[in-house]
């Protein structure tokens, strides 16, 4: 399945909100763009959660160009999708690889964001392309989670540095880079326990991981990714901006995504954060992970809204 086909999948719910209620703003011989109208499309789209910022903005250009005027549906999606596409702009943005040795990439998130699975389909994608990966357990608080990521590890066939439960995680995270370095391995993911924006002290223990790996491999973490549960919606934003005080994230994995009818949540972190979005996570497979494109997202999150029927 190719990656349009994988974000088409993810947001089948999203989609099926949409298709739904923007029908219902129109009728076969189109709809007069007037205030009533523009404040259905307002609700529509901030149902999505993408924002309210940024579903005002597209609502306030429609009216721009369109008031007063009878438009087909067609017509009003086109500019819509345009202007989500420059909403969502972004970068390139796949994974930052070190020049030479081990790309370190660091993991961070909430309880419950999906950031364990997340992590054994970035260590997937990796092997995939024949690199070799080690992963650090760097979850020492949660016996379960070090247990999670050890059975990922001999399904996928990397290599796994672990601590005893409730050891310094930082320890940890030093020993998988060293076990990448001697191994020459070409990537190590380092799992961190999953955490409260609000929790300082253990804010401050992303810190140290951050500062330990650095004194090990210059320029290292390479990457620092924090994995946002889609269906949390606009709590990611919150979420976003705390972790990226604390350990300068440099990018998001979406998980979840085909859990929910919230898939805008992802134009709002784009809008509200400026963080790109690296991946998003479609599935329970190892598989279910893809790249994330922003104008294949617009596309795939209007694709195959049919027109209102004749005589409605």
């Amino acid at each position: 399945m190719g990656f349009f086909d994988k974000i088409k999948q993810g947001l089948a719910k999203t989609k099926q909100l949409l298709n739904t209620d923007v029908r219902d703003l129109f009728k076969s011989q189109g709809r007069l763009i007037d205030d009533a109208f523009l404040d259905e499309l307002r609700g529509v789209l901030i149902k999505t959660d993408m924002g309210v910022q940024a579903a005002t903005a597209i609502v306030e250009q429609i009216g721009v160009k369109f008031r007063a005027r009878v438009m087909q549906m067609e017509e009003v999606l086109a500019d819509i999708k345009v202007q989500l596409k420059q909403l969502m702009a972004q970068d390139e943005a796949p994974i930052r690889f070190a020049a030479s040795g081990p790309t370190v990439i660091m993991v961070a998130g909430v309880n419950g964001a999906g950031k364990t699975t997340s992590i054994a389909k970035l260590a997937q994608l990796f092997l995939s392309q024949g690199k070799t990966v080690v992963l650090g357990a760097g979850d020492t608080f949660r016996a379960a989670a070090v247990e999670q990521l050890s059975i990922w590890a001999g399904r996928l066939g990397a290599q796994i540095v672990k601590g005893e439960q409730g050891s310094d995680p930082a320890s940890v995270a030093h020993r998988a880079v060293a076990v990448a370095l001697e191994s020459k391995a070409d990537v190590c993911i380092i799992d961190t326990a999953g955490r409260l924006q609000t929790q300082q002290n253990l804010m401050q223990q992303l810190t140290k991981i951050h500062r330990v790996i650095g004194k090990q491999i210059p320029d290292a973490p390479h990457e620092v990714l924090l994995v946002l549960d889609a269906t949390t919606g606009q709590n990611g934003i919150s979420q976003a901006r705390h972790f990226t005080d604390a350990v300068s994230c440099s990018g998001i994995v979406l998980a979840k995504l085909d859990g929910t009818a919230k898939g805008g949540v992802v134009v709002a972190i784009r809008q509200q954060v400026g963080l790109p979005v690296k991946y998003v996570g479609v599935g329970e497979r190892p598989e279910d992970l893809t790249l994330f494109v922003p104008d294949d997202f617009v596309e795939a999150l209007f694709e195959d809204l049919v027109p209102p029927a004749a005589g409605r």
